[in-house]
């Protein structure tokens, strides 16, 4: 089982770009399906983008499509989430998810590994 560690959140103007990183330990992270979600207080967890375990698919939320790009690198156990245009409403702590081949599901429900989060936050 994989355990995940979020880095590259920060503060941003709106407008600019962020790439999160999450890494993951253990030797089975090809196998695995990762997401990104985002939360702000008050409000239930919120998908951001999915890719299968194989990589050949991806599945984003419709508020970032075209300025979010999520990709992987399984040589160096890592998912990434390129972040750009952002937007105040983009503020939020992101978290990073894994599901062992998972498909790149939407739901939160259907991952069972998950990281302990790194902060956006956008300005105006």
């Amino acid at each position: 089982q994989v355990q995940l560690v979020e880095s590259g959140g920060g503060l941003v103007q709106a407008g600019g770009s962020l790439r999160l990183s999450c890494a993951a330990s253990g030797r089975t992270f090809s196998t695995y399906a990762m997401a990104w979600f985002r939360q702000v207080p008050g409000k239930e967890r919120e998908f951001v983008a999915a890719m299968t375990w194989s990589g050949d698919s991806t599945n984003y939320a419709d508020s970032v499509k075209g300025r979010f790009t999520i990709s992987r690198d399984n040589a160096k156990n890592t998912v990434y989430l390129q972040m750009n245009v952002l937007k105040p409403e983009d503020t939020a702590v992101y978290y990073c998810a894994a599901k062992q081949w998972g498909l790149g599901s939407g739901y939160a429900a259907h991952y069972d590994r998950w990281g302990q989060g790194t902060q956006v936050t956008v300005s105006s």
